[in-house]
């Protein structure tokens, strides 16, 4: 049977990163902190890659961005279908 997934919130990754590295840094091994955090290394390296370096309120904030840029997107998409509509319909007049 799998494991229900988790989504963390930004502020949840970079405590966890933050825990992470302090163990690393104590001298247990990858898999032990790995283990530990209930995470997989590939999600580890993808959150350190995204997250590393930032302070929660960083990471908050660039998922605010993310989100109001994905908005933004569907809007423009939805503009350029109106835009293509309405030449279409000029054409077959």
């Amino acid at each position: 049977m799998a494991k229900k997934r988790k989504r963390h919130t930004p502020e949840q990754i970079v405590k966890k990163l933050r825990d992470a590295d302090a163990m690393l840094n104590a001298g247990q091994e990858l898999a032990v902190v790995l283990q530990s955090l209930e995470i997989s290394e590939a999600t580890f390296h993808r959150w350190r890659n995204q997250y590393g370096g930032m302070k929660s309120e960083q990471a908050k904030r660039l998922k605010q961005l993310e989100d109001e840029n994905r908005r933004l997107k569907e809007i423009v998409a939805d503009k350029e279908l109106d835009i293509r509509m309405l030449k279409f319909v000029a054409e077959g007049n």
